[in-house]
C-alpha cells in the first residue's frame, strides 16, 4: 500500500514513530515532512500537498498529524475527493474504513500516545471499505456535495 505522510511542528515527533511502523509492516510511504521540527511549520504546507496526493491517487491512503488532529482534518476535507477521519481510538478507525471509506487518518499528538497512535494506524490499515449497500449509499451523498453550490 502506498500512503502519504504529513505533520506540523506538534506532530512531528509522533510522524517519525509512524513512518517507522510503515517501514515495519512494509509499506511504502512518502514524508511530506516537515523534515525538522521548527515552530513556524504550518499544518496546511504540509497537509494540503498529502491531500492533492492522495486525491490525485498517486497515494492509496494518507496520515496526517498535528497538535490535536483537527486542523489537519479540516483542511483535508477541504479537498475534492478526501474522506478524513480524525481518530482517537481504534473503533472509530476501523468504522472510518469500514463504513465511511476514509481516505485520510488524522492524528492528535497531544491528544494521544505513541501506543495508542500505532494501534490505530494498524487498525485504520488493515480495516477495508464494507463495500455495504447502505454504506456506498451515504458515502456517494456525502461526495455529492462536492458537486454542488452551498
Amino acid at each position: 500500500m502506498r500512503i502519504a505522510v504529513g505533520a506540523d511542528h506538534a506532530g512531528y515527533e509522533l510522524k517519525g514513530e509512524i513512518t517507522s511502523l510503515l517501514e515495519e509492516l512494509e509499506h511504502s510511504y512518502r514524508d511530506f515532512g516537515p523534515h525538522k521540527k521548527d515552530p513556524e511549520d504550518d499544518y496546511p504546507d504540509f497537509g494540503v500537498p498529502v491531500a492533492r496526493a492522495v486525491a490525485k491517487g498517486e497515494f492509496d491512503l494518507g496520515i496526517l498529524i498535528c497538535g490535536n488532529g483537527v486542523g489537519m482534518c479540516i483542511l483535508a476535507n477541504k479537498v475534492r475527493g478526501i474522506r478524513a477521519a480524525l481518530c482517537h481510538d481504534t473503533f472509530c478507525a476501523r468504522s472510518s474504513r469500514e463504513d465511511d471509506d476514509s481516505n485520510i487518518l488524522c492524528l492528535g499528538a497531544r491528544v494521544i500516545g505513541v501506543e495508542l497512535a500505532e494501534e490505530i494506524v494498524k487498525t485504520w490499515l488493515s480495516a477495508t471499505f464494507s463495500g455495504a449497500n447502505r454504506h456506498q449509499r451515504r458515502v456517494k451523498k456525502v461526495m455529492g456535495l462536492e458537486e454542488r453550490p452551498a
